[in-house]
């Protein structure tokens, strides 16, 4: 346990709605070992979300643990009290979140809101303006002390996401959890982005958790990757075999549909059929199957068991138990 940051067990999530139960997550497992970078991957209303809330407790009131752990440093993040929440968001656990804009308050300078973060440390109004100086530099705003007082709409997207960053590795946490963070940029600057975080992650020994939807970015800057679909993780594995040996029918058509993978020129981009299916109301088989090409009678009945298939590489699927026993 003393490698391993975050491990998520047998983890159902819930949500009431009027129209009845949402069941958001399944069963699902997890493990960030220390000094690692492990991606999430998955279509938007796969639970990606849903999961990185719960492991700093910030679900919303209408959800629903129906069961399973959240384990930070071996201990319990789901049945921590609010003061002990307080003093683990933001010191140990820290968040960048998709949209720097409405992460950043738009009526405070970013330098007071980088020095009111640090409002746990006993340090001097001055050391924690060094220290936030010091940590915008790091992330590469040029002239951090002339634009300490300057507001974010006076920084362009890519530079609100870099103090959004410089902002959550200023108590140098032991777990950066980011959520989509290049989404509202362009091609150059999520390249930037993934470098800084890369070169950060060296530099500070530190561990991240990646959420995206993006399998390029997935590849360049994972260790290791969790495939999410309806709620449930259906694939685990390192990153280079899941790109190179993938089991799951899922994680075959979501790799399929990477432009960068598409080597003749198209006029329509490949996708998966079908739709995520309703939450409300689960399939009784595998989630997956309606959409599946190599779905059999089994996978409409009764949902498949996780199987692992080699070290360190888990499938959810009823194929990869039938192909390990032939």
């Amino acid at each position: 346990m003393a490698n391993i940051v975050l491990q998520v067990r047998d983890l159902t999530i819930s949500f009431r709605t009027p129209r009845g139960l949402v069941r958001a997550l399944r069963g699902v497992d997890l493990t960030v070992p220390r000094g690692r970078i492990v991606g999430i991957v998955g279509e938007s209303g796969s639970g990606k979300t849903t999961l990185i809330s719960a492991a700093l407790a910030l679900l919303a009131p209408n959800a629903i643990i129906e069961g399973g752990r959240v384990l930070f440093e071996g201990r319990d993040v789901l049945a921590m009290t609010p003061a002990e929440l307080d003093a683990l968001r933001g010191r140990r656990i820290a968040m960048v979140f998709q949209d720097p804009m409405t992460s950043l308050n738009p009526v405070v300078p970013i330098g007071r809101q980088m020095v009111h973060i640090q409002h746990r440390d006993p340090a001097s109004a001055a050391a924690k303006r060094s220290r936030a100086i010091a940590a915008l530099e790091r992330v590469g705003i040029a002239d951090a002390a002339d634009r300490f007082d300057d507001y974010p709409h006076r920084f362009s997207g890519g530079m609100r996401q870099r103090i959004a960053i410089a902002m959550a590795l200023l108590m140098k946490p032991a777990l950066l959890i980011a959520d989509e963070p290049t989404t509202a940029l362009d091609v150059t600057l999520e390249a930037q982005i993934i470098y800084l975080l890369k070169e950060l992650r060296e530099e500070l020994a530190g561990t991240i958790l990646f959420v995206s939807h993006n399998l390029g970015l997935i590849a360049e800057l994972c260790d290791e990757v969790a495939v999410m679909y309806a709620g449930e993780v259906v694939e685990r594995a390192d990153v280079a075999t899941m790109f190179h040996a993938a089991r799951h029918p899922y994680t075959r058509l979501l790799l399929a549909c990477d432009p960068a993978r598409i080597e003749a020129r198209a006029r329509l981009l490949p996708t998966i059929p079908g739709e995520v299916p309703d939450l409300l109301g689960v399939p009784a088989g595998c989630p997956f199957a309606p959409r599946c090409p190599d779905v059999r009678p089994a996978c409409l009945t009764a949902p498949p068991g996780t199987y692992t298939v080699a070290p360190h590489h888990d499938v959810r699927c009823l194929l990869a138990r039938d192909a390990d026993a032939a």
